[in-house]
């Protein structure tokens, strides 16, 4: 990473914009940046930070970054121009700016913005990447392989903080290495162990903690008989405790099972022997019971027998009244027969006129006869009183057709009258419709060619860009290939200069050299620290012909594109693209609107043809309407002659009604009024006739049956039901005294009777007493089963829950051995080392190595800075440093040196730390490196050693900026940066080398 240029304005102390040549300052390979307290030299590195991250190192945080001297219209802004891995970028960042509005009262906040450009080098332009802080600050990221607080420390070197390094402890040290060098995932790793032993041990002791839970259960179904281990969960042996205590209370119960179920045996057989016994006494009960229930229902057989001989009695006359019952129900038939004739004569005669109503059943019949006559005689004007209707409805129909008629006539006139002009109007339409349908076929031979060559421009543009795109992937690729090639003779070059060590690696005494033929070998050449031997050679040049052959892939692909691109101009043209898609467009919506109108020509002519059809069917309606007027007039002259003749022929047949239908209507209703009447008086002689027989029939049954009346004879008969009933109470009585009789005969319950009375409650006590016994034989041997089944389940679901729980226990002792070892707190951890500290330890050797190269420059090869992994009285071991004094061979602690000693340490460390951190961040070159402070405690020799150090960076093409007071620096230093105070804000003045 190497700076060129620093724009600030409005920044920190500086007032208006300032502009920072580092690409001046850096050709001198050290520069000084130095002014009074409080100008504002940290201020510049912050701005330098700031443009990178989007923020200053972290002492300075959270205070505003707008200058106070800034005018109230400018924006607090910071530009750095810098090259990084090979790409020049440029960096322009403004933070959140409250300012007065633009209309109106009051302030407004303008968001932060940052831009991100890269330099193209071919077009000599600045390109647009990014205005995404996030986009941004990722890139950034990744171009330099640093978080902000490793840039803070790698390249803003802050000599006071790795003063305070020197001298503190193994834990401070571990902070700030651990930020450096990013090892809180192996932080992590020991957090994950822990959590995940904890976990182990948790699910140990739940497992546990299930399995106890069973085995009070156990306990629980097993009574007393067994007793639980005085282990808590998580303790060794706990399974194997309950497991042999659930043994031995699972044989104990089956053992009470086999008592219980003997006991149950003998239960059984009791309850057997009792029942059998309760059996027999309860059949003697009930004979004997059944004895004396016969002996009381024949005392009421006895009480009810004169009730029954009248039963008897009264069914035979039920029986002898059965003959006569023919006789009394067609009596009764006939005399309703004869009511309903009578009534029905009464209703009708009162119906009939007043001349009729004391005539006889022929008279009657006489009369219909003659009425029946004269309604005859109205048949022949009935035909024509119905013809004179159909007349009357012809002429009106007559009527109907003739304004329809006028009606057709009228919209024919109408119609045929404007005919002319809608034939011309549809002749219009066929001919528009026929030149859009020409102009249509016109464009159509238009479109095909304005697409293609749409479609070229389109592709003219995709190529375009494709081959800005892979004109960059060239120049990049010939710049790998170069840097590779460039790498490639680099390392043949050191090799070739180291080729004489290679060479005595292979030298044997007594063999001849190869180079100058000598067997004795006194002093062969010794390989150096980065001796490049033949493999890093090879490596090199696979690479730069790896590198090689990626540029010309990426030189044909370019060539390629631009082939195409110009194919697709020379079918496109210049036109530009977006002009030929308004060309394209409008054509298009030419050729729609030509299209649609040429689509109407099918439709007029339907419509024409149509019109014409209805132009010949109106013609020829308007002549058929005058035919039919000319028939009709004839027609309604002879209708109304016709008319006139049955009009007169009706008025005679009517008389006073008003129509022949209502004359016949009146001689209808007489007529049968009177074939009613005179059928409903003969109905009635009938009925009266047949009752008379009817009553000398039934008195002769009545005497032959026995009985003095007929009224006797229907006050015998029974209906349905009282014979039912009757005849029921017959049957019961003869039922009960056979039963009787049946049960006083047989012989079990004679004998059964002449026994004592059975004692029935004593035995069914007895039987009670067994069951009860039998009961609780039962009740115990289920429980003792339960108690088995219940231990079993449980004891299998423990065996389960062991066999389960074994690779938890092993995964858990194996977790807690890896936890506890990574934590430094494990026997097998002898030096009591965290595996964070491991890790920083091995860093901080690292360092210590780097930082001694040039600590020994500096002190003219006197001190050493070693690692350390002595414990530290009783904390951990991993972070010590000392420092090795070559002038007295002792080793001591970095906190003995003095302050001149101590800032040269620190410097060296901190040089040291930025080598192995940038290794560490992918091996980013820092070319730019800022030292801040620390100078003035060195003496002149020393200061020459310290500045000789810095002076050799320059050897790897860095350039490195002193922060400093010292008077006697600005003597020694001729490029510099002056920061100078002023009212209105700070301001800088460079001074190039000279």
């Amino acid at each position: 990473m190497r700076l060129h240029r620093l724009d600030i304005t409005a920044f920190g102390p500086f007032g208006g914009t300032q502009r920072v040549d580092f690409g001046e300052l850096s050709a001198a390979g050290l520069f000084l940046l130095h002014g009074p307290t409080g100008a504002g030299k940290t201020s510049v590195l912050d701005a330098v930070c700031y443009a990178l991250y989007g923020s200053v190192p972290g002492a300075r945080q959270g205070g505003s970054l707008r200058s106070d001297h800034a005018e109230a219209g400018t924006r607090t802004e910071v530009t750095l121009e810098l090259t990084v891995a090979g790409r020049r970028l440029e960096l322009t960042r403004q933070p959140p700016w409250e300012r007065a509005k633009k209309r109106g009262a009051g302030t407004t906040l303008d968001k932060a913005q940052s831009w991100l450009r890269e330099y193209d080098a071919s077009a000599g332009t600045w390109k647009d990447l990014s205005r995404s802080h996030q986009e941004i600050g990722e890139e950034i990221t990744q171009l330099l392989g640093m978080s902000r607080e490793q840039f803070c420390q790698v390249v803003l070197l802050p000599q006071g903080d790795f003063a305070r390094f020197l001298r503190a402890d193994a834990e401070a040290r571990g902070k700030l290495l651990g930020r450096l060098f990013d090892t809180h995932r192996f932080a992590e790793v020991e957090k994950r162990l822990a959590d995940r032993r904890r976990a182990a041990e948790a699910e140990v002791r739940d497992g546990d903690t299930e399995l106890l839970a069973d085995a009070h259960r156990m306990q629980q179904a097993a009574g007393d008989a067994m007793e639980l281990p005085g282990l808590a969960p998580g303790e060794p042996g706990l399974a194997e405790a309950i497991m042999g205590a659930a043994a031995v209370a699972r044989c104990t119960a089956r053992e009470l099972l086999t008592i219980a179920h003997c006991a149950r045996s003998a239960a059984e057989s009791a309850q057997g022997v009792a029942d059998r016994a309760l059996a027999d006494v309860r059949e003697v009960a009930r004979l004997q019971g059944r004895f004396a229930e016969a002996r009381e229902r024949a005392g009421r057989l006895e009480e009810r027998a004169d009730a029954h001989r009248e039963d008897r009695a009264r069914m035979e006359r039920a029986r002898k009244a059965e003959a006569v019952a023919p006789a009394l129900e067609l009596r009764e038939a006939v005399e309703s027969e004869h009511r309903r004739a009578a009534d029905a004569e009464t209703r009708t005669r009162a119906l009939l006129p007043g001349g009729f109503a004391d005539a006889g059943a022929g008279g009657l019949a006489a009369a219909a006869r003659r009425t029946a006559e004269e309604l005859g005689g109205l048949e022949s004007a009935r035909r024509a009183e119905q013809r004179l209707g159909r007349l009357v409805a012809e002429r009106a129909d007559l009527d109907r057709q003739e304004r329809a008629d006028e009606d057709v006539l009228h919209d024919a006139e109408t119609w045929l009258g404007e005919w002319e002009t809608t034939r011309a109007g549809l002749q219009t339409r066929i001919e528009s419709a026929q030149e859009a349908a020409t102009r249509a076929e016109q464009l159509a031979v238009q479109r095909e060619p304005a697409q293609n060559r749409l479609r070229a421009a389109r592709q003219r543009d995709t190529f375009a860009r494709d081959t800005d795109e892979a004109q960059t992937r060239v120049l990049a690729s010939r710049e790998r290939a170069t840097e590779a090639r460039a790498h490639w003779l680099d390392l043949k070059e050191q090799r070739l200069n180291g080729i004489a060590a290679e060479l005595a690696a292979g030298l044997s005494d007594g063999e001849p050299c190869a180079v100058c033929g000598a067997t004795e070998h006194p002093a062969p050449a010794r390989k150096i620290a980065g001796h490049v031997d033949r493999d890093a050679e090879e490596r090199a040049l696979a690479a730069y012909q790896r590198a090689d052959e990626r540029r010309t892939e990426d030189e044909r692909r370019l060539g390629l594109v631009r082939e195409a691109l110009a194919a697709a101009t020379a079918e496109a043209g210049d036109t530009p693209t977006g002009q030929l898609t308004e060309q394209y467009e409008e054509l298009e919506r030419s050729y729609d609107v030509a299209r649609r109108g040429a689509s109407g020509l099918h439709a007029a002519h339907e419509e024409l043809r149509r019109a014409e059809q209805e132009h010949q069917r109106r013609s020829a309606a308007r002549q058929e309407a005058a035919l039919r007027a000319a028939s009709r007039a004839a027609r309604r002259d002879t209708l109304d002659g016709e008319r006139v003749s049955l009009e007169k022929e009706l008025a005679q047949a009517r008389g006073d009604a008003e129509s022949v239908a209502a004359r016949a209507a009146q001689l209808e209703r007489q007529t049968a009024l009177l074939t009613d009447a005179g059928e409903a008086a003969r109905a009635a002689e009938d009925t009266a006739q047949r009752l008379k027989d009817a009553d000398a029939r039934l008195a002769d049954a009545a005497y032959r049956a026995g009985f003095e009346t007929p009224r006797a004879a229907a006050d015998a008969l029974l209906d349905d039901a009282a014979h039912r009933e009757l005849q029921r109470r017959l049957d019961a009585w003869q039922s009960e005294e056979a039963a009787v009789r049946a049960a006083l005969a047989e012989p079990d319950t004679v004998a059964a009777a002449q026994q004592s009375p059975a004692d029935l409650a004593r035995a069914e006590q007895a039987a009670s007493d067994a069951a009860r016994r039998l009961r609780q034989a039962a009740s115990a041997r289920d429980a003792a089963a339960s108690r088995c089944t219940e231990l079993d389940r449980l004891s299998a679901r423990s065996a389960t829950a062991v066999r389960r729980l074994a690779p938890l226990r092993a995964a858990h002792d194996r977790v807690a051995r890896l936890a506890t070892l990574t934590a430094g707190t494990s026997a097998d951890n002898e030096r009591r080392m965290r595996l964070e500290s491991y890790v920083l330890a091995a860093r901080l050797e690292q360092v210590a190595a780097a930082a001694t190269a040039r600590l020994r420059r500096m002190s003219s090869g006197r001190y050493t800075l070693v690692h350390s992994d002595d414990r530290a009285g009783r904390g951990r071991s991993g972070l010590g440093l000392h420092v090795v004094d070559a002038w007295t061979g002792r080793e001591r602690d970095t906190a003995t040196l003095s302050g001149g000693e101590t800032f040269f340490a620190s410097l060296a460390l901190a040089l040291g730390l930025a080598d192995v951190v940038t290794d560490e961040a992918g091996g980013v070159r820092l070319d730019t490196l800022f030292i801040d402070e620390g100078f003035g405690s060195l003496d002149d020799q020393t200061l020459d050693e310290v500045l000789d150090v810095l002076d050799s960076l320059r050897e790897r093409d860095r350039s490195v900026g002193i922060v400093s007071h010292v008077p006697d620096l600005r003597r020694r230093i001729h490029a510099q940066l002056e920061v100078v105070k002023e009212r209105s804000g700070s301001v800088v003045r460079q001074r190039g080398g000279e």
